[in-house]
């Protein structure tokens, strides 16, 4: 099988060879994150972080990663009220972060045009888009999380109406990566880590923004795939993603304790992946640990609908043959398996 044959049985539950692997990558240091715009640099390092780790492992399944520009960033200086969440304002098609996005996006995919590798760009959630808007405002990023739910009870409305408003643009902005810069599906985010919403709210107000963002994307791509962060190792309640309508599943299966086994019979048989810790065994351990823990993940969860990844995206400075150790153990394991 070539990878996308191989990736393609995946997602419909199909035999494989040997199971597929996606390990995805940060390439520049946390304190370099969302800096791409002021230092052209830290731009120009994760741009060519991409080149230098596909030197070293050749992925089965590509993600774009835009760790220098990451979250899009809306204006939210305005909002002393519930009320004033209706003048929020994304950015535009025109505005420097969009084209600097799509500027990345080309020049990444750039490096796999010769792959027949899946390409994925990577989104994030409209609810992850505010939060982290109030979070990087010094007039809000104190207390921004009780005001967010303050608010929503205050003024559902309003919130409604803030979070539609940045769908709109997330979904122009999916367009733009799938239909100007090549890449096949989206690498969709979301997440309620730490009960950061009480569940009823989160269900009531911040599913329909992601279900509108999603049934978009799936206009775009029919193998779009969800991703629920649990960085720093911070849970969330996995049920609230259980409907969802994309075409496979990542958790943090460490930070919340649901193997991919169980996983994949939470949402429907739906394909899975992860598996390993971003900064554990694949970060630190010998090749006889990452062996043996790649043949545990797949003893666990078998080799129809799973490939293996990580909870979250690996270490800018991973030793990237690391990830053609799991990847050969993949091969070994199916051999031992005939």
């Amino acid at each position: 099988m070539n990878k996308k044959e191989r990736f393609m049985n995946f997602l419909q539950n199909k035999p494989v060879d040997r199971a597929p692997v996606a390990f995805f990558h940060h390439f520049t240091r946390n304190d370099e994150w969302f800096k791409g715009l002021v230092n052209p640099e830290i731009f120009e390092k994760n741009i060519n972080g991409h080149k230098k780790a596909r030197d070293v492992f050749d992925p089965d399944v590509i993600k774009v990663m835009n760790d220098s520009l990451m979250i899009m960033m809306v204006d939210v200086s305005m909002v002393k009220e519930a009320k004033d969440l209706r003048d929020i304002v994304p950015p535009a098609k025109d505005s420097a972060w969009m084209q600097k996005t799509k500027e990345l996006t080309l020049r990444a995919l750039d490096f796999y045009k010769d792959s027949e590798a899946p390409k994925y760009a990577t989104g994030f959630s409209p609810f992850m888009v505010l939060r982290a808007s109030f979070s990087a405002s010094p007039a809000h990023m104190k207390d921004y999380r009780e005001n967010m739910i303050k608010w929503v009870q205050e003024d559902p409305d309003s919130f409604l109406f803030a979070l539609d408003k940045i769908a709109d643009t997330i979904m122009e902005l999916n367009t733009m990566l799938v239909k100007e810069c090549g890449a096949e599906g989206i690498y969709f985010s979301v997440n309620n880590q730490s009960h950061f919403f009480p569940d009823d709210l989160y269900l009531k107000y911040v599913v329909p923004s992601d279900k509108k963002v999603i049934a978009h994307a799936n206009t775009l791509s029919d193998i779009n795939l969800l991703h629920i962060c649990g960085y720093a190792g911070k849970a969330n309640n996995l049920e609230l993603f259980k409907d969802y309508d994309i075409a496979g599943f990542n958790w943090a299966v460490h930070a919340e304790g649901v193997s991919l086994s169980e996983g994949k019979k939470l949402f429907g048989g739906k394909p899975v992946f992860g598996g390993f810790e971003q900064d554990t065994v694949i970060y630190t351990g010998t090749r006889e640990e990452v062996e043996e823990f790649t043949y545990k993940i797949l003893d666990e969860a078998g080799r129809t609908g799973i490939m293996i990844g990580c909870d979250c995206t690996v270490p800018h400075d991973i030793d990237d043959n690391r990830l053609e150790w799991v990847r050969q153990a993949c091969v070994k394991y199916a051999e031992n398996k005939k």
